[in-house]
């Protein structure tokens, strides 16, 4: 089927049914799509089989550039993946290789065929040695489309992006399975639904459709290089909201804001791809332009948890600042951020390795990195958020953050733990004391003179020295 007007991805529901082909027409340019591997026999279901075995492989443009694609057809043998049908997707991926071009895949798939026994098996196991060996050359994204288990929840998970479709799940053993082993009785979207996977990091992205998927991984790859030693093409720049980006921002540190309005006033047009949205909703990261050049952005989120860094953040954010990294997209991190989760829950599921993990993805990057302090930076949060000493190439903070070892009320109450125990009045002693240590141990003023901070910055002059900054780097990304 032909496409002839395209819906809005972000704002409107296409309530189009597409097969196989449609949703490799939709991702591609119009007219650009051409197939491969259509005339692929598959023995073991004694007949010609529809093109690739179920899998139907292409390649084609998406805004003039090549990319590799395919799309499992769940309305022949439930998409199941036998030697052929495995044998047309390592062909795209192959190619994709050769050609350092992206590859999109939309998958719906009941996992092994049956008939084929350990010759389907093998066949994933090629799927994901491919992929694994693609990872970081070129981007892979997977689109998930319907139910897909086993091997066919695995495929997607290895490449660097998945977007479900709100009418897709994925699961490793379905309900049947889960019923008879642990008698429990669970539907498919319970089991492996997105609203189970857009919680827990699996998928990245949700879409309403296939037409709104297609559209929203041809966005994606907007922002995105061919290959990892490409740039990403590059938009005509434009202003962004209309706002001084401090105005979100309380003065009173102890309240919430959303540090999405403070993106939008310092990004292309106020625009943000954000990057698993619902999964550790206390660190936003996504792709946004500065300049009309992508940048991958790393912010606390104070609306939620107080922008605390626990153990999915630091997973969250390790992820994505090492994705960055592969394809050379420089990064921009916002800090507001009171510390580390405490608490035997954060130490038992494991906060010191994920938060390791952090640590080393911002230590390891070698694209250029642009830290901005908004609020606050303390304790081992600070060095973690791309500080100066972990290797950013500036650090620019507003004149009202704080930047130290703890909070003034709680740093004092261990300093002077003695001197408060022993004062006619230790709330009045305790506001007094964390005054001064605000004052001359928390203030910006006080990193700067010392170098750990390169500049201070008023709210109103941040677009315009993240501009400079960049462009400054933009030598070590051409």
């Amino acid at each position: 089927m032909r496409l002839a007007v395209a819906p809005d991805p972000r704002t409107e529901t296409a309530e189009v049914a597409l097969d196989a082909y449609g949703r490799l027409e939709a991702l591609c340019d119009p007219g650009s799509l051409e197939l491969i591997r259509t005339d692929v026999l598959s023995p073991a279901m004694g007949e010609k089989a529809r093109a690739g075995d179920g899998a139907l492989a292409g390649a084609g443009l998406i805004d003039g550039r090549q990319v590799f694609c395919y799309a499992q057809d769940s309305t022949y043998a439930g998409g199941s993946l036998g030697e052929q049908h495995a044998n047309t997707i390592v062909r795209v991926l192959e190619l994709a290789d050769k050609a350092r071009a992206p590859v999109v895949g939309f998958v719906s798939s009941g996992g092994a065929r049956m008939q084929e026994g350990v010759a389907a098996l093998g066949g994933y196991g090629r799927i994901f040695h491919r992929t694994v060996k693609l990872s970081g050359r070129v981007p892979q994204v997977s689109i998930v489309t319907g139910l897909s288990a086993g091997g066919g929840a695995y495929s997607p998970a290895l490449t660097d992006w998945v977007v479900m479709t709100e009418q897709s799940s994925m699961f490793l053993t379905g309900p049947g399975v889960v019923r008879e082993a642990l008698g429990e009785d669970v539907s498919a979207d319970q089991l492996g639904g997105t609203r189970v996977h857009e919680r827990n990091g699996v998928c990245h992205f949700v879409a309403p459709s296939d037409l709104n998927a297609a559209f929203l991984a041809r966005e994606l790859l907007g922002y995105l290089p061919r290959h990892r030693d490409a740039s990403p093409l590059a938009a005509p720049p434009r202003e962004p909201r209309a706002y001084d980006p401090s105005d979100p921002v309380p003065a009173d540190p102890r309240r919430v804001y959303n540090v999405r309005e403070v993106i939008r006033a310092l990004v292309d047009g106020g625009e943000l791809l954000e990057v698993a949205a619902g999964w550790a909703r206390n660190l936003v990261t996504g792709f946004a332009r500065i300049d009309g050049r992508t940048v991958g952005v790393v912010a606390n989120q104070p609306h939620y948890l107080g922008g605390i860094i626990d153990a999915d953040a630091a997973q969250k954010g390790a992820r994505f600042v090492s994705k960055c990294d592969a394809f050379r997209i420089p990064l921009l991190v916002l800090v507001d951020t009171p510390g580390y989760m405490p608490g035997t829950k954060q130490e038992s599921v494991g906060v010191i390795r994920f938060g390791a993990d952090f640590v080393h993805a911002f230590a390891a990057a070698e694209v250029p990195r642009v830290t901005l302090i908004l609020r606050k930076a303390f304790g081992g949060a600070y060095i973690t958020m791309n500080s100066k000493d972990l290797g950013a190439d500036y650090v620019f903070a507003w004149p009202n953050a704080e930047i130290g070892v703890m909070a003034a009320k709680s740093a004092v109450g261990i300093i002077h733990r003695r001197e408060l125990a022993a004062a006619d009045d230790p709330d009045a002693a305790r506001e007094r004391l964390a005054a001064d240590y605000a004052e001359t141990r928390l203030c910006p003023q006080a990193a700067a003179s010392t170098g750990y901070i390169d500049e201070l910055i008023t709210p109103g002059e941040t677009r315009s020295r993240l501009l400079w900054a960049f462009r400054s780097l933009e030598r070590g990304v051409s």
